[in-house]
């Protein structure tokens, strides 16, 4: 079986993404709202990846589907006003997704142990990283079906 084999049998019920600290200056939808380019890499990735759901989790808003109209903040994970564990839970109940399997989340180390107390289980491929750059390569190598950490 090849690195390739693993992805293309492989499709996620649910792919999270970060938000991002560059935003519109305006309300939009949280697709079009986030503009830098690490959280453009990570929304290709996610899409190569053909999820069945995507989500971006902002840090003041928590889950976000991608036509979800919001108006732009400045609020960093883990500052006061940011998205907690506990509200994270409840939102991933009321959007009944709190048992899918497989899930993957792609960023950060805030943002994927922020994830990983809903989802224990969630794949991280960026786990292992040294850095902005080691992430984008294997954002690209996701996107072009080049990697294997997701198995």
């Amino acid at each position: 079986m090849t690195a390739n084999d693993h992805l293309d049998c492989f499709t996620p019920e649910l792919v999270i993404i970060p938000c991002g600290s560059r935003k519109l200056d305006r309300p939009a939808r949280a697709a079009d709202m986030y503009v830098g380019s690490y959280h453009r890499a990570c929304r290709k990735a996610a899409d190569a990846l053909q999820p069945d759901r995507l989500l971006i989790l902002s840090a003041r808003y928590g889950l976000l589907g991608l036509d979800d109209v919001i108006e732009p903040y400045d609020t960093p994970h883990g500052a006061a006003d940011a998205i907690t564990a506990h509200a994270l839970r409840e939102q991933a109940t009321l959007r009944d997704i709190l048992f899918l399997d497989p899930v993957v989340a792609l960023g950060g180390a805030r943002h994927v142990g922020l994830v990983r107390t809903i989802w224990p289980h969630a794949r991280t491929p960026l786990a292992g990283t040294r850095g902005m750059g080691e992430q984008m390569a294997r954002l690209a190598q996701l996107r072009t079906g080049r990697d294997a950490h997701l198995t």
